[in-house]
């Protein structure tokens, strides 16, 4: 039989834990929920172990694809000859609320409004904001935000992919990533082949 000394400490041992699991970078989690209006108290790992930071706690599916959208960056990256930043463990991806699910088309798509600025008077703007499915919040550490789904996580593993770029640009090739950051000026995903 355990001893209740032994099984308190336990307890106490994994709320430390996972108070140092939300015990993330204060400033890149202000500039997340200045972004999103969310606060992310959930804090997982994905399997491979990417830090994930959400206001609810993300399915199998979610951090699975989070997984394969991290993967599929590092495959591409290391085919350009990129080396740097390309673990699992230096990715942080804040999972925001949708604000919509879905398009103008009607099609299911999970985003978030983020403030139009650079985007102001662009197809983008949507009177003062822009939809975003993902968006970097901090080069270093390499931190981007995503937002929930519910299905069709094929979609959160491309946004991953796609956010991961500007982030493996950053510090693998900085001409190319101030080419790249800013899409109102023209641009798209994939940045990387």
């Amino acid at each position: 039989m355990r001893s209740p000394a032994l099984l308190l400490f336990a307890v106490a041992a994994l709320f430390l834990l996972d108070l140092t699991s939300a015990a993330q970078n204060s400033k890149v989690l202000a500039k997340a929920q200045t972004v999103s209006g969310d606060r992310f108290t959930v804090g997982v790992k994905t399997p491979r172990g990417a830090s994930v930071y959400a206001v609810v706690r993300p399915s199998a599916a979610m951090l699975n694809a989070i997984d394969k959208g991290l993967t599929d960056l590092f495959v591409v990256a290391r085919k350009d000859g990129y080396r740097m930043r390309l673990n699992y463990s230096d990715y942080t991806i804040y999972i925001a609320r949708s604000d919509r699910t879905t398009n103008a088309a009607g099609e299911y798509s999970p985003d978030f409004a983020v403030g139009a600025s650079q985007y102001a008077g662009s197809v983008y703007d949507q009177g003062g904001y822009i939809y975003a499915a993902g968006m970097v919040i901090a080069n270093n550490p390499c931190t981007f935000m995503i937002a929930e789904h519910e299905r069709n996580f094929e979609r959160v593993s491309d946004v991953v992919r796609y956010e991961g770029e500007h982030l493996v640009l950053y510090h693998n090739d900085r001409r190319r990533y101030a080419e790249t950051a800013d899409h109102s000026r023209g641009g798209g995903h994939p940045i990387l082949n």
